[in-house]
């Protein structure tokens, strides 16, 4: 799957005119490694333990374009930090955010999933994506109030 993850981002890429670097292979090896929702800033700081050349700006422009082609999805929490996780073609989930410690929790559920699309039948609605994320606090972050 990785290498199919690869040869989709330099096909997006080559589409662009955008020409292969290292330094963009370097930073999609260590996003398709990590099976969390991470940072730009936390995915920097794990890049530049081993690649030192890298900057926190080329970080960031990567993971847009990860976006941009498809494998990457932004999550946006509350408390400003967006984050970034991987995206699989017919592969979906939705989240749980805890607001005391940012913890994310993925979840599926075929009756929301099905809710969803008799509410967009319901008004003549065609769905193209959606995202569901819930906010609240988890098991931990409740114990400790």
């Amino acid at each position: 799957m990785i290498l199919e993850k690869k040869k989709a981002f330099n096909a997006f890429a080559a589409a662009k005119g955008l020409r292969s670097t290292r330094q963009r292979d370097i930073i999609l090896d260590f996003f398709l490694s990590t099976r969390q929702h991470v940072s730009v800033e936390e995915l920097y700081l794990k890049i530049k333990a081993s690649h030192p050349g890298i900057g926190h700006a080329t970080v960031y422009r990567t993971l847009k374009l990860f976006t941009e082609a498809g494998l990457a999805r932004e999550i946006l929490l509350n408390d400003g930090q967006t984050r970034y996780e991987h995206v699989s073609a017919g592969e979906h989930h939705d989240h749980l955010v805890c607001t005391g410690c940012n913890a994310i929790i993925e979840f599926e559920d075929e009756t929301i999933e099905k809710l969803q699309k008799e509410i967009a039948l319901l008004h003549g609605f065609m769905i193209k994506s959606h995202k569901l994320e819930l906010y609240g606090l988890c098991a931990a972050c409740r114990a400790n109030q």
